[in-house]
């Protein structure tokens, strides 16, 4: 039995002390509360050469299991948590291997104390928007960011909190473990709350309403261990004189942020900085930088519009956002990569989409030097139509040392482009029908690493039909048409799914390469491919199951916002969600 599981146990019993006292002198003083909750992958591998699943996975392994046991206890203040992680041959640390291990993934005793909580043991949290610091956890792409060490929460007053701690991050995919915390310390400081902005009074009856304010502002500090900063100083040692630097065991990070809304508007501003610190380049050598990245975001929006006496009310929503990243990798050590031990949370600054096609291409963030926009209007035409129209755009920035930058100085690189709208009428029967647009600009050699990539460009319409049946039954049919000449060429996606009931559904679709297109390097058979779906899911009481059999190709996977590449799938899903 491993030590966070005695303590866990012993612990417990503790609690209860004071309620075994009381008991005898026939006073109950409270009663603990356990819940929890499973959840449980089991994928089974049906190897196909034709779309490229064929990896090391599918040549040694038949099955993978996933899971993950979430138990929760609370009594007299106290909160105990305990999470098993069991994994056999899993692809989530490397979709290209194998990994077996089991042990304690998360665990936390917390007690609260009037105003003050005190956790010990693993947890998650975030700074602000996350940009300086977030400790989380997209079991779809296998990361888990938690912090294991001791955290503080104080309730200044009604208004105002602090919080801070100091630990280790889990999560390190090049380690091959999922159990062990970096030895890099990390240390935070947060403070936050809202401002009461008094109404300005014009006269005795009449005064302006000024609105609400909330402000925040926070500090980290990442202390590198001994041997990766020798590490680093062998690394920088072989380079040129001219190129030589003293690397840091500090880095230091602050924010400050602030959300203002009035009525209908809204604005929500912040700003990250760090000090210098040895980062990797876009020529993979470490160089000393400091970073910054700059967030803005104006919303409004007003319901109920009337525009005349005949026509019907109209609502409005329009949201927009920008942001700056100038050299911002922020992890547990210069020398990690891709997504391991990521501090900072950088997140696409595009549309998050759900079909299928049209979540295709995403735009991973840049740290290392990204500008970008996003905006979208929504419309609401009576009760039965709505608009929304999305635009995003994403480019490099002037100095960010890369290929493009280099041949051409002080000139912009365009990375990402996207407009998306789309219109949805519900009728008079509860049909509702959605159907709308998507074109897509990809520089698919900066985002995937791969120079002989070309840039993309998509056209992509869609549609969805939702038709009620009756008594909980209804047909869902969705369409989408991908057209490209780059990358591997166009597809069509077709998509049914019919719900029984509320509990059960049944869905059958089909993802085809109609018009191929390969690059050299693609592996994967140069002719229209299939990539179907068989999908059913049962809802009973507090447990949600599904099963199904797909082909899933090769490409970039998305999980609020954070991207990977993968391999493609071929084989059989079955999930188990339960809470208890």
């Amino acid at each position: 039995m491993s030590n966070p599981i005695k303590l866990f146990i012993i612990l417990i019993f503790l609690s209860h002390l004071p309620d075994l006292r009381s008991q005898s002198s026939n006073e109950v003083k409270s009663k603990g509360q356990f819940s929890g909750n499973l959840i449980l992958n089991y994928q089974k591998y049906i190897r196909d050469d034709k779309i490229g699943a064929n990896t090391r996975v599918y040549k040694e392994n038949t099955a993978s299991t996933d899971a993950w046991l979430f138990m929760q206890y609370r009594i007299n203040d106290y909160n105990f948590i305990v999470r098993y992680d069991g994994f056999n041959n899993s692809p989530l640390l490397d979709p290209l291997d194998a990994y077996t291990d089991h042990g304690i993934g998360f665990w936390q005793i917390s007690k609260q104390l009037e105003k003050l909580n005190i956790s010990v043991g693993s947890f998650y949290d975030q700074f602000g928007s996350g940009i300086l610091f977030r400790a989380y956890e997209q079991r779809q792409i296998g990361i888990d960011y938690s912090i294991q060490g001791i955290r503080i929460n104080y309730q200044i007053n009604d208004n105002w909190r602090i919080k801070g701690f100091s630990g280790n991050q889990k999560g390190n995919m090049s380690s091959g473990t999922r159990f062990e915390y970096s030895p890099q310390v990390l240390s935070g400081l947060n403070i936050e709350g809202e401002i009461n902005l008094p109404k300005l009074k014009l006269n005795e009856n009449k005064s302006i309403d000024l609105g609400n304010l909330s402000i925040g502002a926070s500090t980290i500090n990442r202390n590198l261990d001994r041997q990766t900063m020798e590490e680093l100083v062998s690394i920088i040692n072989t380079y040129d004189r001219e190129d030589q630097f003293y690397p840091k065991y500090n880095v230091y990070g602050f924010n400050y942020y602030l959300n203002y809304n009035l009525g209908n508007f809204a604005i929500n501003l912040e700003s990250n900085y760090k000090t210098k610190e040895a980062i990797i380049n876009a020529n993979n050598n470490l160089e000393l930088k400091s970073g910054k990245v700059h967030l803005a975001s104006i919303s409004w929006g007003k319901s109920k519009i009337k525009l005349g006496e005949k026509l019907p009310l109209v609502s409005v929503g329009l949201n927009i956002q920008g942001r700056y990243v100038d050299h911002f990798p922020l992890r547990t050590s210069p020398r990690e990569n891709l997504l391991d031990g990521l501090i900072s949370y950088l997140p696409s600054m595009t549309k998050q989409n759900t079909y299928r096609l049209m979540a295709r291409y995403n735009a991973p963030a840049q740290d290392l030097g990204e500008e970008g926009v996003q905006g979208e209007l929504d419309l609401k035409i009576g009760n039965k139509t709505r608009i929304t129209f999305n635009a995003s755009f994403v480019q490099s920035l002037e100095h960010n040392g890369d290929f493009d930058s280099i041949l051409n100085k002080n000139v912009k690189t365009k990375l990402f482009q996207e407009y998306n709208g789309e219109i949805t009428r519900s009728f008079s029967n509860g049909d509702k029908v959605k159907l709308g647009l998507q074109t897509i600009y990809y520089n698919q050699a900066r985002y995937e690493q791969e120079p002989e990539y070309d840039l993309v460009y998509t056209l992509t319409p869609f549609m969805e039909w939702l038709h009620k049946i009756g008594k909980g039954k209804s047909l869902r049919i969705e369409a989408q048409y991908l057209k490209t000449d780059r990358d591997q060429g166009s597809f069509a996606n077709l998509m049914i799914e019919y719900y029984f009931n509320k509990n059960f559904s049944f869905s059958l679709g089909d993802m085809v390469n109609i018009e191929p297109h390969r690059y050299e390097r693609m592996t994967i058979a140069n002719s229209v491919l299939h990539y179907p779906t068989v999908f059913m899911s049962y809802n009973n009481g507090g447990s949600f199951y599904t099963l199904s059999f797909l082909k899933q190709q090769q490409g970039v996977n998305c999980s609020g916002g954070i991207c990977r590449e993968e391999p493609a799938f071929s084989g059989v899903r079955f999930t188990i969600s339960s809470n208890f």
